[in-house]
């Protein structure tokens, strides 16, 4: 048959668009049944339908696939573009566009290469937005009343978490159930840090004071959900502190860097988000103990005072002394000095007294009785407000006592708090102390390992020298030496030799050889070997 035909084809069968593309349907599908692509993601594309539509390629073709719903929920991981997967699915057509594509099961990244990159990118992209900024992060509550905790409610990391809980200081806590790995992990871990911020203080449900966002160790790809982007921004929106507590000490994810603190283990987030018990009842002890003792001594010092003071005053007797010695001196004159002024108005009055008349003296009465009555009603008032004026000053005294007091406790509660901040930072400097001196002496050690390499002997070996050493394993460093042992043994940096020693033979005139730049001189004709 000839390639171009130029005659007629009225006798070729007729192929319906429907048939030809049945038939390269079956051809395909029965030549791929069930294949693995790897390949870069490009385009991605997932409508209202939940459908997902992608591309893999590299660099000479391109392959339209396409995951349902349903396969797109059971994906560990879900392609982004970019990333290099591995595939699995089942190669077909598709009539309508007359293409074929690839319906996918399931995807794996290809290789934790790839993965760890997709997860660098994220976390760069993220920290660009500001996500993981130390401004953003909030101080714990010292002692929270309420912990919410996110976590599985059936494995061992909720045991732990109560269990320490009740050892330091035991508190009221919520726990909402999540899965903590597969597809409905990073929807349920956001819901649920959205959730406890949605609470209302003082509602039915009591709203957490902290959170605990909490898992056991595991994989990259079980501790994936915890890298997500909505977990990672629902940790960073949370206006209530939050801990993250996912996998072991080794294990790092995206929410450790939005969280508020990172805890390496989940027990160890129970030692962070309360203190113990025991120790803070010890402390408030002393410090109650101290504050008693100061106030005792304040006390004291002010009697000290007062009675110091006092002794500058002098004793009553010596003060009243002179005063009652003056006293006894008028009082001699006081009676013959009334007689002579009683003597002096009863003769000054007794030419007034034909002039005074009952009803005058009457007046006068009424006048000085009515004086009398008004400096009586003057007087009466007196003792009433003395009276107030002292529960006034003494309710003074009181006011300034209580200042007083309520500074004392105040200047303790700062003490306090300034030991407890010292304290910290102390016991912090101390967990770190081991680890840095490990640290400094596995360089020393590393240095002192290099140093002893490179002035050791075989170093000299590698530059062109020879150790020569008898039969015992003596070194030689003469050639008498050499000449008087029966056997000798040189040792090269590849290897070593034996030798004997032979006779000098006979002199020969020698030729003048080259000097040689950073060599020893030649041995002699007789110490040849």
């Amino acid at each position: 048959m000839d390639l171009l035909e130029d005659g007629p084809t009225g006798n070729a069968h007729e192929y319906t668009v429907s048939e030809i593309s049945g038939a390269v349907k079956r051809v395909i599908e029965g030549e791929f049944g069930r294949v693995r692509v790897r390949g870069e993601v490009g385009r991605v594309s997932r409508p209202a339908s939940g459908h997902m539509y992608f591309d893999l390629k590299d660099q000479g073709a391109v392959i339209a696939a396409v995951s349902w719903k349903g396969q797109v929920a059971r994906m560990q991981i879900r392609p982004e573009e970019g990333m290099e997967v591995i595939a699995t699915g089942r190669l077909t057509t598709f009539p309508g566009q007359s293409k074929y594509q690839l319906i996918v099961d399931n995807v794996e990244p290809a290789g934790a290469g790839a993965l760890m990159a997709m997860l660098e990118a994220r976390r760069k992209a993220l920290a660009a937005e500001g996500l993981f900024d130390q401004g953003r992060k909030r101080d714990l509550p010292w002692l929270p009343e309420v912990i919410g905790v996110v976590t599985s409610p059936s494995g061992a990391v909720i045991r732990d978490i109560l269990h320490r809980l009740r050892e330091r200081f035991p508190r009221r806590v919520l726990i909402w159930p999540v899965a903590v790995q597969g597809q409905a992990c990073a929807p349920e871990v956001a819901a649920a840090i959205r959730g406890f911020n949605a609470l209302a203080p003082g509602g039915p449900v009591p709203r957490p004071h902290l959170i605990i966002v909490a898992r056991g160790g595991g994989s990259l790809e079980d501790l994936w959900g915890f890298n997500e982007e909505i977990v990672v921004r629902a940790a960073a929106e949370s206006t209530i502190p939050l801990i993250s507590a996912v996998g072991h000490e080794t294990d790092t994810t995206l929410i450790d860097f939005a969280a508020d603190r990172r805890a390496p283990t989940p027990t160890a987030a129970a030692e962070i988000a309360v203190p113990v018990r025991t120790d803070l009842a010890n402390r408030l002890g002393e410090a109650a103990l101290r504050m008693a003792r100061a106030m005792q001594a304040r006390g004291e010092a002010r009697a000290q005072r007062l009675s110091d003071l006092s002794r500058l005053l002098g004793r009553p007797e010596a003060l009243v002394t002179p005063a009652r010695q003056r006293f006894d001196l008028v009082s001699e004159r006081l009676e013959p000095g009334l007689r002579m002024v009683v003597v002096r108005k009863r003769a000054g009055f007794a030419p007034l007294a034909a002039h005074v008349s009952p009803r005058l003296l009457r007046q006068v009465l009424v006048n000085e009785a009515r004086r009398i009555d008004q400096l009586a009603g003057r007087l009466r008032p007196a003792p009433g407000a003395r009276l107030r004026r002292a529960q006034q000053d003494l309710s003074t005294l009181s006011q300034r006592l209580e200042a007083a007091r309520q500074r004392s406790v105040a200047d303790v509660a700062r003490r306090n708090r300034e030991g407890r901040a010292q304290l910290a930072i102390l016991d912090q400097r101390l967990a770190q102390a081991p680890r840095m001196r490990f640290v400094l002496l596995r360089e020393r050690l590393d240095r002192l390992d290099r140093m002893r390499q490179t002035l050791g002997y075989r170093e000299t070996l590698r530059r062109g020298f020879a150790v020569v050493r008898d039969a015992e394993g003596a070194l030689l460093t003469t050639a008498a030496e050499a000449r008087g042992a029966a056997l000798f043994e040189v040792e090269f940096r590849d290897g070593r030799v034996t030798a004997r020693p032979q006779d000098p033979p006979p002199a020969t005139p020698q030729k003048p050889r080259p000097a040689r730049s950073r060599r020893k001189d030649p041995p002699e004709q007789g110490d040849l070997f």
